[in-house]
C-alpha cells in the first residue's frame, strides 16, 4: 500500500477540518496526519507523497511550515510533494485560484520548495472563538476587503467540493 505523509498548520482548525475532508479520497493509500506545529522528525522519502497544508493568518504563513520546509527542502524536492493553503481572500473566486493568490505568490518568492500541486482553499471566519483584540483586527480587515463584520455569526467559505476535487486529482482518483 502506498504511504501519503500529510502535515498541516492549523490555527482554529479549519486547515485541519479540510484534511479530514480530504480523508474519504485517500483510499488505498496508508495515510499519515501530523500537525506541522508538534515535533517533526520524518524520513520524507519512506513516503510516496506527501500533502502540506497551512493557513493564512494577519497575511503570514506560521513560521514552523517554513522551517520545515527549509529543514527538508531537497527531500521535499525529490517526492511527489503538494501544498496547499487556507485563507479568507480565497472566498473571492478570483482570488480562490493559485495562480492569482497572494498568499501562493509570497509563499512561492519565501520557499526553496516547489510543490508539485497547488490548491487553495477559503476558510473559516470564526468570530466566536476570537479573544476580543483579534475580533477587532479581523473585523477592520473584513471591512477593508469587503467581509462579514457581523461578530454574533461565524461563516464558513470552504468549498468543499473543491477540496474533495483537490484531493482526488492528488492521488490519481479522478
Amino acid at each position: 500500500m502506498e504511504k501519503l505523509l500529510v502535515l498541516y498548520s492549523s490555527r482554529n482548525g479549519q486547515t485541519r477540518k479540510i484534511i479530514e475532508a480530504m480523508q474519504d479520497e485517500f483510499s488505498g493509500y496508508d495515510v499519515e496526519v501530523a500537525d506541522l506545529h508538534g515535533p517533526i522528525r520524518k524520513n520524507l522519502s519512506k513516503y510516496d507523497k506527501v500533502l502540506i497544508g497551512a493557513s493564512v493568518r494577519y497575511g503570514h504563513f506560521h513560521r514552523d511550515l517554513y522551517t520545515f520546509i527549509d529543514v527538508h527542502s531537497e527531500q521535499l524536492a525529490a517526492t511527489d510533494a503538494s501544498f496547499f493553503c487556507v485563507c479568507l481572500t480565497a472566498r473571492k473566486p478570483e482570488k480562490a485560484e493559485p495562480r492569482n493568490n497572494a498568499y501562493i505568490r509570497k509563499f512561492l518568492a519565501r520557499s526553496p520548495w516547489r510543490p508539485r500541486t497547488i490548491g487553495v482553499f477559503a476558510g473559516a471566519l470564526k468570530y466566536s472563538e476570537y479573544n476580543w483584540w483579534q475580533t477587532r483586527i479581523i473585523q477592520l480587515i473584513m471591512k477593508i476587503t469587503g467581509g462579514s463584520t457581523d461578530t454574533g455569526r461565524d461563516l464558513e467559505f470552504t468549498d468543499w467540493d473543491k477540496v474533495r476535487d483537490f484531493a482526488r486529482k492528488l492521488v490519481g482518483n479522478r
